[in-house]
C-alpha cells in the first residue's frame, strides 16, 4: 500500500516521503496515529508543504536536543539500591530507572530509549553511561548506584579512595617488577 508520511517515522521514512508499506502496518500503526495518510491524488499535491514541515520540525528537534545534550552533559545521577555485603544488588538498575532518576534531576523530559545501557547494572558502582538523544547527540552522564542508607557523596570519595589505592599499589607492584626484571638481567650478563 501506498502511503505519504505525514511526521517522520524512525527508521521507515521522513515526512513528506511516499513509500510502500505493509497493509497491517498501515492500517494498524500508521493511520490510527496520523503518522500516515493513503497516496491519494489530494495526498500527493499536498507532499512539498509535508516535506518542508516535516523539515522545519525536524531542525526544531534537533536543536532542542543539542541544547537538552549539553545540559546533560556531564551530569551524575545517583541511585539508593538495596545491596548485599560484597556489592551485587537484589535485582537490578535498568535504562528505565536511570530515565526517569535523570528526568527528576534535570526537570527535562528523558526517554528510557535514549539510555543506551549494554545491560542491567547489578552492582554498586559509579558508571558512565552514554544518552543517545538524536541520531546526531549524543551525551555522557555518571549513573552513582549506592546502597541504600548511605550518602552519595560519601559513597562516592570512598569508591574515589579505593580507585586511589588500587592505582598506586598497581604502580608500586609494577616497579617492583621492573626492578626485579633488571636485577634479573644483570644478573645473566655477569654470568654470561
Amino acid at each position: 500500500m501506498k502511503v505519504v508520511f505525514l511526521e517522520d517515522v524512525s527508521g521507515v521514512a521522513n515526512g513528506g516521503d511516499i513509500r510502500d508499506v505493509k497493509n497491517g502496518f498501515a492500517r494498524n500503526y500508521l493511520f490510527p496515529k496520523n503518522l500516515a495518510v493513503p497516496a491519494t491524488h489530494n495526498s500527493v499535491q499536498q507532499v512539498k508543504k509535508l516535506a518542508t514541515t516535516a523539515g522545519e520540525v525536524r531542525l526544531k528537534l534537533l536543536s532542542d536536543m543539542k541544547t537538552l545534550g549539553e545540559t546533560l552533559d556531564g551530569t551524575r545521577v545517583t541511585i539508593a539500591a538495596r545491596s548485599g555485603p560484597g556489592g551485587r544488588l537484589y535485582g537490578s538498575v535498568t535504562n528505565v530507572m536511570v530515565a526517569e532518576q535523570l528526568s527528576k534531576t534535570t526537570n527535562s523530559e528523558v526517554d528510557r530509549q535514549m539510555v543506551v545501557m549494554a545491560e542491567s547494572f547489578r552492582e554498586i558502582g559509579l558508571t558512565d553511561v552514554e544518552l543517545k538523544l538524536h541520531k546526531e547527540v549524543t551525551a555522557q552522564i555518571s549513573v552513582l548506584i549506592h546502597p541504600e542508607g548511605t550518602d552519595p557523596d560519601e559513597f562516592a570519595a570512598s569508591l574515589a579512595e579505593v580507585a586511589d589505592n588500587e592505582a598506586s599499589d598497581a604502580e608500586a607492584e609494577s616497579s617492583a617488577e621492573e626492578i626485579q626484571e633488571n636485577q634479573d638481567s644483570e644478573e645473566n650478563e655477569s654470568g654470561s
